[in-house]
């Protein structure tokens, strides 16, 4: 009786295990199942996400005109350019599919993205605060591109798990977005400075904080809107020996980067000043005509410089930071002791009339000549707009009122100069 007993209950527990086996392969089936399809779609997510990225990346980069003055709507403008990036990236053996490619305006202080295809010019970006371009949505200045996996044709809807189907799963829809964004010039690459000179931060904003360039200034022993560089990074101490092979050269051999510190120098460096007029008045085209009415060696329109900006709020030190580039225009050089003024500017091209700027001293006095120049092209010689002095051994620069050719890779300050590489930002 015992025996029957045992052995009844040695089957009931054999019948109990098989039902619990059977029932855990079910549940590590649908596991494995579900791990794999999730692995899978991770992947496929990634192959998606690379392809935004760079269709991103791609249409950022030809958002505007080469000469940046209005937004491309061409063939190889950033819509039709993200398009083509995105359709060669595959994913699951297919082109990757696009969903949207949108352009619109990035904030990078609340880090979000309005869609707005409107395609009027950029806002002016001299006169701006940073604050107020990042909140103006028609200030154009990114593109974003959504990707989606591949559908089928018959049903128009991705395909199914591998596994899960098996448990009734349908198909799963995934994408990737990316935002790729063109600030303003920051880090700048080889060659893109044009001369050893970097251009303090606090020289180039008003009262208010926004970037102004109906504001000339100089470059003297005592002022702290300007300064001598070497380029260096990790910075060392600038000196003439190491900036005269920069003077009229190719620029800075190697990228300057934003944020980092610069190896500066304040003051005269008489020999790099010499070296620097020397070069001023060899350039190209800047010497038209003289006071009568034939070249004579001195420039008569301005001379075009890309820089860097500097970070110098109190004073100008050995390492100052830098946070952007600008482009000025040199008004006039004076490197000579001249206590007489026979080297005042007599005739110089006005950007902001369009015409020709001349004065006689012989007629109108030396003095008058230099106060009605430093007027026409707003020379002052601090912050608070003291007219500027006629003065030996001075760099007198005018930042520049126009849109600007890109330059360098975003993520400076708004001096005036978009960047030309994007940066992706989300």
């Amino acid at each position: 009786m015992a025996t029957t007993s045992l052995r009844r209950r040695v089957k009931e527990e054999k019948g109990a295990t098989i039902i619990l086996v059977a029932v855990s392969m079910v549940v590590l089936l649908g596991m494995a199942a579900l791990a794999i399809d999730v692995g899978y779609l991770y992947v496929v997510r990634g192959e998606l996400q690379n392809a935004a990225d760079s269709g991103a990346l791609a249409g950022a980069q030809v958002l505007y005109l080469p000469d940046g003055t209005q937004v491309d709507t061409s063939e190889t403008g950033a819509i039709p350019t993200a398009t083509a990036y995105v359709a060669n990236n595959y994913s699951e053996q297919a082109a990757v599919q696009v969903q949207s490619v949108d352009r619109g305006h990035w904030n990078p202080a609340t880090r979000e993205f309005t869609a707005n295809n409107i395609t009027i010019a950029p806002p002016r970006l001299w006169d701006q605060t940073t604050v107020e371009l990042n909140n103006d949505p028609n200030f154009i200045n990114a593109v974003r591109v959504i990707t989606t996996r591949k559908t089928l044709a018959a049903t128009g809807k991705p395909e199914q798990p591998f596994f899960a189907r098996i448990l009734g799963a349908g198909p799963i829809d995934v994408t990737a977005s990316a935002v790729a964004y063109i600030g303003f010039a920051g880090t700048l690459k080889p060659t893109e400075a044009d001369e050893p000179i970097a251009i303090c931060k606090q020289a180039l904003l008003d009262s208010n904080g926004k970037y102004t360039c109906n504001i000339g200034r100089m470059l003297t022993n005592n002022s702290d809107t300007a300064a001598w560089t070497n380029f260096s990074q990790p910075c060392a101490t600038a000196s003439g020996s190491d900036m005269a092979p920069l003077i009229c050269a190719t620029g800075n051999q190697n990228p300057i980067a934003l944020g980092s510190g610069m190896g500066t120098t304040n003051g005269v460096q008489d020999t790099t000043l010499q070296s620097l007029e020397t070069c001023w008045k060899s350039q190209a085209g800047i010497d038209t005509t003289g006071p009568l009415g034939v070249p004579d060696g001195v420039p008569d329109q301005l001379w075009s410089l890309t820089l860097p900006v500097i970070d110098c709020p109190n004073s100008i030190g050995p390492c100052t930071p830098v946070v952007g580039a600008v482009e000025v225009t040199v008004v006039w050089i004076n490197r000579n002791t001249d206590p007489q003024m026979n080297d005042i500017p007599q005739t110089m091209f006005n950007p902001a009339t369009g015409t020709q700027w001349t004065c006689n001293p012989a007629v109108t006095g030396k003095q008058a000549c230099w106060n009605d120049f430093a007027e026409t092209f707003h020379l002052v010689s601090d912050a608070l707009g003291t007219p500027a002095p006629y003065q030996s051994k001075t760099l007198y620069y005018l930042p520049k009122c126009a849109v600007h050719i890109p330059e360098g890779i975003t993520g400076g300050e708004n001096f005036g100069i978009m960047a030309k590489t994007p940066v992706l930002v989300k």
